[in-house]
């Protein structure tokens, strides 16, 4: 069972859910992130049950399959405080994706950004533990299965279409290294994708290996996720 708000003690829920409750250590830590890094600690998130970082608060420092095996019935704000990670609409990294960057996100909206659809569901979450700002690359392809066209890619692009990608879909790709954040449309908008290098070996033939909520190969955007 996950530790609930103030409790101080760590434990693993059937999961394997990690819990850090509040306490004056935790909170000290918290705020300085080469200590944690020093502890092993390369990922720190803390999550509350109501907008502003109000109410019910737990940390974590590895993934959650489901915020309810914690007393929660949803993520309403929530601070990164080291690493990167993604969030997940369902329980048991189903439905939509948000990539949570290091940073405070008070209301739902600063997750979903400029995402078309409204979504203040956010059930588990999990590290990324390949990004790699400084290092990151992948390779697109016009057509599943690595097929047609290519584009190695090691920068972040607004737009596709208009550094001359032939159309508003990606077939397959490649991360060779790093982790990727892949936007339905231009602008870093509609539905997100995150790809990792240490995920299907990087390999990612069909769109329907992009995240259960995939249903189109259109991806007009993209960028490397921060760490």
């Amino acid at each position: 069972m996950c530790a609930l708000p103030y409790t101080p003690v760590i434990c693993k829920s059937m999961h394997g859910i990690t819990c850090l409750a509040s306490t004056p250590v935790a909170d000290a830590r918290r705020h300085d992130a080469s200590l944690a890094t020093a502890d092993g600690i390369v990922s720190w998130l803390t999550v509350y049950d109501q907008e502003n970082f109000q109410g019910k608060r737990v940390e974590f420092t590895s993934a959650c399959q489901n915020i309810m095996e914690c007393g929660m019935d949803t993520v309403r704000s929530l601070k990164v405080e080291c690493g990167a990670w993604v969030g997940y609409e369902h329980s048991s990294f189903c439905g939509q994706q948000f990539i949570l960057e290091r940073g405070d996100y008070p209301r739902w909206e600063s997750w979903s950004g400029s995402n078309a659809y409204h979504i203040e569901r956010l059930m588990s979450f999990r590290p990324i533990c390949s990004a790699n700002h400084k290092e990151s690359k992948i390779t697109v392809f016009e057509r599943e299965n690595f097929i047609g066209h290519q584009w190695e890619i090691t920068d972040d692009y607004p737009s596709l279409k208009a550094m001359g990608w032939p159309s508003n879909e990606i077939g397959s790709m490649q991360v060779q290294s790093g982790a990727w954040v892949c936007y339905q449309y231009p602008g870093y908008r509609g539905y997100q994708y995150i790809m990792e290098c240490d995920h299907h070996g990087g390999d990612y033939k069909h769109y329907r290996e992009w995240g259960s909520h995939a249903q189109t190969f259109q991806v007009q955007s993209l960028r490397r996720v921060q760490q």
